[in-house]
């Protein structure tokens, strides 16, 4: 997929995880945003039964978006593992809060509806995860 162009303009700093590091810990709090500018990571949540993955995002994907647009007054819905070496790329939150504050109050309030459905997509998934390991 790689990084659209328009995302590198928003890019603060750089960093690199190896293997199995945490780049987010569910339940944290932080503003920071990330784009996947090398390798993957696996989006994991924590369930009753365990740990469960819920997704893989390859380059080019954005994670960590949820909790900037609710003012960071959230945590984190998921945790995020690197899946072998990656190198990301930290979004300037503060710039992307002033784009967004330009935009029309409806777009913002269709924007955190968005928002609001993915945190319950994600809640979902992990049921489902846990559901279909339990059925094996």
């Amino acid at each position: 997929m790689g990084v659209d162009t328009l995302v590198y303009g928003y890019i603060a700093s750089e960093e690199c995880y190896e293997n199995n590091e945490y780049i987010i810990n569910e339940g944290s709090r932080g503003d920071w945003v990330y784009v996947i500018l090398e390798g993957q990571v696996k989006v994991k949540k924590m369930t009753s039964k365990g740990m469960v993955t819920i997704d893989t995002l390859k380059e080019g994907d954005i994670f960590g978006e949820m909790i900037l647009w609710q003012g960071g007054k959230a945590t984190r819905s998921a945790s995020i593992i690197a899946d072998g070496s990656v190198k990301v790329g930290l979004l300037n939150g503060e710039r992307l809060l002033q784009d967004y504050e330009s935009i029309s109050p409806r777009l913002k309030t269709l924007i955190k509806s968005l928002i609001l459905k993915l945190r319950e997509t994600t809640k979902n998934a992990a049921i489902l995860a846990v559901e279909s390991n339990f059925m094996k």
